[in-house]
């Protein structure tokens, strides 16, 4: 299913507090950014136990039950962990990745919140969850049927609710003060192929790792667990900023004429990641009008294209990052800079 709105995590709490309440959810998303943990503080958050099906896990008869004899008819008694007497949130976490015979067995027990002769108790909470087949995940159809027995929301990863969130919950500074430089790496899409890809999850997953080992890791270990928990290309990234903090080395410098970009071969990962920097503040600190140009962004403007020219001196290749255009040959720098870059850089523009 492929989203038309989105809500973020911080919007998703009160959804769910008047959605949830009167009507079973489903929550889409890609993996790893923290759709079951949600959930879990929802039903924590309205004081419900939690529980847990898996749809890739269950059979029909997990759900439906066991049939008994009771006195001259026979009945199904549903299992202990669905058949509770007290209200509950009933989390069916991967139901689109479940068999078709087990998402039909779900259709009773999400719209009428029965199944066999056993009804939720009033009060309990039924939410799904699933990832999309866009996601390159475990998904099977959803039947219309079973779509339409449900609130559908969308949930995407937002870099302002998980620093708020990794500010409270001991997420490694290392990863909290790169996240913040390099936003645009808390998520990137599932690839095709067998290989770590960065999530929320994966930051987590690297900072638990980091909390592990102590500050003093070596450089090699530290290379070996980001490349474990995020793409190539934001380990390769992680590790330049992590030298950067070791070597207080910062790009901050290099703008106020402090500090040079660096030149030893050694440190050509440490080159790209400043370059990197230099470009995602330059989108974030430049407006796309030049009319918008105060006197004091007039002089990082010349600032910054002198630092390209030193730039261009040690690698026309990272000169030519920070200005190239994005995937889809679309400029990503504003317009009016691109031209003055044409007019005084000639061949780096050329190159463009």
């Amino acid at each position: 299913m492929e989203a038309t709105v989105t809500v973020t995590p911080d919007q998703l709490p009160e959804l769910l507090l008047h959605v949830a309440l009167v009507r079973p959810v489903f929550l889409w998303g890609a993996p790893g950014i923290g759709k079951s943990s949600l959930v879990r503080s929802f039903a924590e958050s309205l004081g419900l136990e939690c529980v847990t099906l898996l749809g890739t896990q269950l059979a029909p008869e997990d759900l439906i039950g066991v049939p008994q004899i009771v006195g001259d008819r026979s009945r199904f008694a549903p299992p202990e962990l669905i058949a509770r007497p007290t209200p509950y949130c009933l989390f069916l976490d991967e139901l689109n990745a479940a068999a078709p015979e087990v998402q039909k067995s779900f259709y009773s027990l999400i719209l009428d919140r029965r199944i066999g002769g056993y009804e939720l108790p009033a009060g309990s909470v039924v939410i799904g969850a699933g990832n999309r087949a866009t996601d390159n995940a475990l998904a099977r159809p959803m039947a219309s049927a079973l779509v339409n027995r449900m609130v559908h929301l969308h949930l995407r990863a937002d870099v302002d609710d998980w620093l708020k969130w990794a500010a409270h919950n001991d997420i490694h500074p290392w990863v909290v003060r790169y996240v913040t430089q390099r936003p645009d790496h808390l998520w990137s899409a599932a690839p095709k192929t067998e290989a770590p890809f960065s999530t929320p999850r994966g930051w987590h997953m690297l900072s638990d790792a980091l909390h592990s080992c102590g500050d003093d890791l070596d450089d090699t270990l530290l290379e070996v667990l980001a490349a474990g928990t995020l793409t190539h290309a934001h380990a390769s990234g992680f590790r330049a900023f992590v030298k950067t903090i070791r070597h207080a080395y910062d790009l901050d410098a290099v703008i106020k004429g402090e500090a040079d970009w660096p030149r030893d071969p050694g440190d050509r990962d440490l080159l790209y990641f400043l370059s990197e920097t230099f470009r995602a503040r330059l989108i974030k600190e430049l407006p796309g009008s030049r009319k918008h140009v105060s006197a004091a962004l007039h002089r990082f403007v010349l600032r910054a294209k002198a630092m390209l020219v030193e730039l261009a001196e040690i690698s026309v290749e990272c000169a030519q990052l920070v200005i190239a255009s994005d995937a889809d040959g679309a400029p990503v720098l504003p317009s009016w800079f691109l031209v003055e870059v044409t007019r005084d850089l000639p061949r780096l523009a050329a190159r463009r």
